[in-house]
């Protein structure tokens, strides 16, 4: 039978309640990808004023989708077109973004506008402030090591371009040295397509 959750004593000590040391990690990994996850989504929502994908999207244009159309735009933000379409629609009606005509003529492009801009800053920043406060209880030394681990494990969830937009949707790209060839997603996706080439 499952344990009460007592919130000074947790579900159990891990292990020795029948678990192994590799589901303790695990379950471990997941309340604390949990307990980011809500952070951020709360500090990206306040920071744009919206919620839903609106955060992500207003950064991804930022970082790079400037100008992409609706379908392109929708990919690494995990949306139907129609869902795709629903969002731009919001984020013009608060002058977030506006539209153009598309490379082919039949599209859509979205672009930000100073707004806009403002506000995917705005976001970056409350995502920033939400991990600082998350790392606050590290040291300096544990900070490195788990920076080393952070790059192994995103380079382990990339396997080619669209992993990475998706990774990267709401990612400072100064921060992870993307332009410096520092960013393991980045890397990692790099890799997996050449590999994709060669194969072909």
């Amino acid at each position: 039978m499952p344990h009460a959750f007592d919130p000074d004593e947790g579900f159990g000590s891990g292990p020795a309640d029948g678990g192994t040391a590799d589901s303790r990690e695990a379950n471990l990994l997941g309340a604390l990808s949990l307990a980011v996850a809500d952070r951020l989504e709360t500090a990206t929502r306040a920071a744009a004023a919206h919620g839903g994908s609106a955060p992500a999207a207003l950064t991804a244009l930022e970082t790079f989708l400037e100008g992409s159309s609706i379908d392109t735009m929708r990919k690494p933000l995990g949306l139907t077109h129609s869902a795709a379409v629903r969002l731009v629609d919001r984020l013009a009606g608060a002058g977030l973004v506006r539209r153009a005509a598309g490379e082919d003529g039949r599209s859509v492009a979205v672009f930000l506008t100073p707004a806009g801009r403002r506000a995917a800053a705005q976001v970056q920043d409350g995502r920033m402030r939400g991990l600082a406060d998350v790392l606050a209880p590290l040291t300096a030394a544990e900070r490195e090591s788990l920076t080393r681990l952070h790059e192994k494990l995103l380079a382990g969830l990339t396997s080619g371009r669209a992993d990475a937009g998706r990774i990267c949707r709401l990612c400072d790209a100064d921060a992870c040295g993307h332009e410096q060839g520092r960013c393991p997603v980045t890397r990692a996706a790099d890799r997996a397509e050449a590999s994709k080439t060669r194969a072909s």
